[in-house]
């Protein structure tokens, strides 16, 4: 399956009472790092089509990181969809090659028009693929 990566930085902001990124910002970074993947390889008429929401996260939180510091945040699919489900994998590693969080998201695709659950076809998955 095709991965996407994205650099990360974390900022002031980013920064919890302990010194490090807050589990949250993790959070919002793994949103930020799927929804780049589907706009950088989805068809246009895909994107006008479907919206995806996020059912479940799954994280491993193996090592902080601190003030300044970035992550390549990589995201795949390698899973068949289940019906309308879709399963993306991500890690987020820093520049010493060493995982700092490791995720599994379920995501499940909506028409943007009704808001309904749609079966996730292959021909939505191909883009990932290819």
């Amino acid at each position: 399956m095709k991965d996407f990566s994205l650099p990360l930085t974390a900022t002031a902001e980013s920064i919890d009472e302990l010194g490090h990124v807050n589990n949250a910002v993790w959070v919002q970074w793994i949103q930020q790092v799927a929804t780049g993947h589907w706009d950088a390889v989805a068809p246009e008429s895909h994107k006008q089509a479907y919206i995806w929401v996020v059912v479940r996260h799954e994280i491993d939180y193996l090592r902080a990181l601190g003030p300044g510091e970035t992550v390549i945040a990589r995201t795949w699919v390698a899973d068949k969809p289940q019906g309308a489900r879709f399963d993306r994998f991500m890690e987020f590693t820093g520049q010493d090659g060493k995982v700092h969080v490791r995720a599994r998201t379920v995501w499940a695709l909506l028409d943007k028009a009704s808001g309904r659950p749609l079966r996730v076809t292959d021909a939505i998955v191909a883009p990932f693929a290819e």
